[in-house]
């Protein structure tokens, strides 16, 4: 049995955030990170398997100015350290915009600047010559003759404003290097899946496929929807369960955008808006998504295995069934879920998604756009059952001291260093261990 002060589970982003931060910032001595996979990032951290978007709340119209405030100063800590590495190799600076469509929304978004401006002094606005200039694309007709006749402004930044791209799974990398070149007890392994963590005498046992045993005084379990599952079999955080959510893209085969434009929020749906991103793994040429796909699986591209888990995961009952009856009853959300399904059927999904693009791109035609194979992630729709609702944002659960269970939902990457600052202060209170402030605002300063 191999014994730690303290033991991160999940390698992606989230977990080599709290390793990196316990190694660096704190005087606990004994720190190991386990990870399922063979390598790091291997799952909703991949650059392939979200929008590779720092989310600081200037352009997602889903964050209100109070939350937009708590966002930004997360996501300033992943431009400062990302920006901080030699040569930069995983983050990019691309012009950015929120686009308003219709009289109605270019209102919003008028208003929304107002509000917006003085957090973020770098965003502009943007009247329809504007746009033009920026995104030719966005305003040119449906039939690609003259200028779509519908009103239009935007909000956003011109390219060298502020960091807008990143490979999530390339800064888990680089967290986890710098972590172990402090003069700590640093641990990495892999190919260790957790089944089962208990605790005894005050310890956490973390028992895994393999056999091995990791003895911790405490444990923090960042495995997305299977965080959920872990604390399950632990027996705490019964209250919850989840609807993993997988999100699909579509590539082109061109620059078709110049940078990033999102659109408004529709405040009915819980999920992200349909947006244009350049990729980073297509040679930046734009991706458009995501999709929104409840499916049955704790992780997508895993076999079946994952499906009992998510059964096991799900605890369906009359709360469950309320709530999921509840949303699809109302029809906006119920006909965007099923619209979801429809663009991953072959022959019809490329022409149906390509109607949805048209409010970004009015002139895109479904032969310029293909059904991205192998990209999308799972993201946990957390249930508060207690309440009777989907919980939108982050969920942890601390119900056994010294044991924290992270779901983290977007913008969980962007937050992530903002995310491992809380959980190692909690951790080191728990320990009695000491986190150095000074140090941490130094490096983010």
């Amino acid at each position: 049995m191999k014994e730690f002060d303290v033991v991160v589970v999940g390698a992606g982003i989230s977990g080599a955030a709290l390793f990196y931060e316990l190694a660096r910032y704190t005087d606990i001595k004994n720190i190991a990170l386990i990870e399922k996979y063979d390598s790091i990032a291997t799952l909703n951290s991949r650059a392939t398997s979200n929008s590779q978007t720092i989310h600081c709340g200037d352009i997602e119209t889903n964050y209100t100015i109070e939350k937009a405030r708590k966002v930004k100063v997360n996501a300033d800590m992943v431009a400062k350290y990302a920006s901080k590495q030699e040569g930069k190799p995983f983050v990019f600076s691309h012009q950015k915009m929120v686009l308003a469509v219709g009289d109605e929304e270019c209102k919003y978004l008028k208003n929304r600047y107002e509000e917006f401006k003085e957090l973020y002094p770098y965003v502009k606005f943007f009247d329809k010559q504007k746009v033009k200039e920026l995104e030719p694309r966005v305003v040119l007709a449906e039939n690609s003759k003259g200028d779509r006749k519908e009103s239009i402004v935007a909000m956003g930044a011109l390219q060298g404003d502020s960091y807008t791209t990143i490979d999530f799974g390339k800064m888990a990398q680089s967290l986890v290097d710098n972590a172990l070149k402090e003069d700590k007890n640093t641990f990495v392994e892999f190919n260790q899946e957790v089944i089962k963590i208990e605790q005894k005498d005050g310890h956490f046992v973390i028992n895994t496929k393999s056999g091995a045993k990791y003895h911790s005084k405490a444990v923090v379990v960042n495995a997305g929807a299977h965080s959920l599952f872990l604390a399950h079999r632990m027996g705490v955080g019964l209250d919850k369960s989840c609807w993993p959510v997988a999100g699909s893209f579509y590539l082109t085969k061109q620059k078709l955008l110049n940078g990033k434009v999102y659109t408004v929020q529709n405040p009915k749906l819980p999920f992200a808006a349909l947006h244009g991103d350049p990729d980073l793994m297509a040679d930046m040429n734009t991706r458009f998504g995501p999709t929104a796909l409840v499916i049955p699986k704790l992780e997508r591209y895993h076999g079946l295995k994952s499906m009992w888990e998510f059964f096991e995961t799900l605890k369906f009952d009359a709360k469950v069934a309320k709530i999921t009856l509840g949303m699809l009853k109302d029809k906006t959300v119920g006909m965007y879920i099923f619209s979801n399904y429809l663009y991953e059927l072959p022959l019809i999904n490329k022409r149906l998604f390509a109607k949805s693009i048209k409010k970004i791109v009015p002139s895109i035609k479904a032969s310029e756009i293909e059904y991205a194979e192998g990209f999308g992630g799972v993201r946990p729709q957390v249930i508060d059952k207690t309440r009777g609702e989907l919980m939108l944002g982050e969920a942890s659960i601390t119900d056994v001291k010294g044991a924290i269970f992270n779901m983290t939902p977007s913008p969980g990457a962007t937050s992530c260093l903002g995310n491992a600052k809380k959980d190692a202060q909690s951790v080191c209170e728990y320990l009695g261990a000491k986190f150095d402030e000074d140090k941490f605002n130094s490096d983010f300063a």
